[in-house]
This record gives C-alpha cells, sequence and structure tokens, in this order.
C-alpha cells in the first residue's frame, strides 16, 4: 500500500508542476516563470532515484512539449539531461547545505538554457533575449521551498 502511496504521490506532484507551468501569467512576469518541472523533477531524482530517472523525465518532458507547445522533444531533452547530471552527483548533492545545492541546481538550470538556446537557434534561428535567464534566479530561489514542502509530503505519507 506505501508503494503505491509513494507512485501516486509522485505522479500527483509531477502532474502539478505541469499545471504550474502552464497558469495563465502577466506577460510581464513570463520571462521569470519558474521551472516546476525541473524543481519537481530534481526533488524526486534526489529522494526516490530508484523510481524517478531518464525514463519518468522523457515522459514527462514530452508532456511537457505537448502541453506548453514547443518543438516536441525540446522539454524532454532539456530534462533528460539536467537528470541526468543530477544524478551524476546526487551522492554529493545530498551532503550540501541548502545554499549550496541552491547553487548547484542553479548551475544545471544556467546549463539547461544553454541547451535550450542551441535548440532555439537550431529550429528558430532567433537568439535568447537577455531576460530568458530570469527564470534560473526564481527557479534557484525557489529550490529550498520547494524541496521542504515535497520533503514534508512524503514523509507523511509514510
Amino acid at each position: 500500500m506505501i508503494r503505491g502511496n509513494r507512485f501516486l504521490l509522485i505522479f500527483v506532484s509531477l502532474s502539478v508542476a505541469l499545471v504550474l507551468a502552464i497558469l495563465p501569467m502577466p506577460a510581464v512576469l513570463l520571462p521569470y516563470r519558474p521551472l516546476w518541472l525541473f524543481l519537481v523533477i530534481a526533488f524526486w531524482t534526489i529522494e526516490e532515484p530508484e523510481r524517478v530517472g531518464l525514463g519518468v523525465a522523457f515522459v514527462f518532458g514530452v508532456l511537457m512539449d505537448l502541453v506548453v507547445g514547443t518543438v516536441l522533444g525540446e522539454y524532454a531533452l532539456r530534462l533528460v539531461v539536467f537528470t541526468f547530471l543530477l544524478g551524476r552527483f546526487r551522492a554529493r548533492f545530498n551532503f550540501y547545505p541548502g545554499w549550496q545545492q541552491t547553487l548547484v541546481l542553479a548551475a544545471l538550470l544556467i546549463n539547461d538554457r544553454i541547451v535550450a538556446a542551441a535548440v532555439h537557434v537550431a529550429t528558430h534561428g532567433l537568439a535568447a533575449p537577455w531576460h530568458y535567464w530570469g527564470s534560473v534566479i526564481v527557479t534557484a530561489v525557489l529550490w529550498v521551498p520547494t524541496f521542504a514542502l515535497l520533503d514534508a509530503i512524503r514523509l507523511r505519507k509514510r
């Protein structure tokens, strides 16, 4: 029963992240929209690496592509690269205090933005504007509260 609850919790949290990604926002704030799916994938990759890995990142990346309307496979590629890199450093990441985890996550999100910029240049021929990087800062700042919230929910379900 507990095992089924974990899968349900993972699925619900990732689904909520998808919904948060498409909620309407004022046009001024759109460049600063947090990358919720990256935060939730990061949490589950760290806490449940045997359940959430590259396959889950790929599936939810394709779903994000379909929901947001980007080039099919863009988010899937970005999430798989992000999850792979985070998974490689998961053992060290757990020992860092919150502020260092935030910096590591920011570095991974900068890498994500570079991958996304490469995809945009390859598919559209357009370079990203300067405010394109705003969501990295907002997402990194939200790491500790998101981690605390999801961890409290996960531990309460046990």
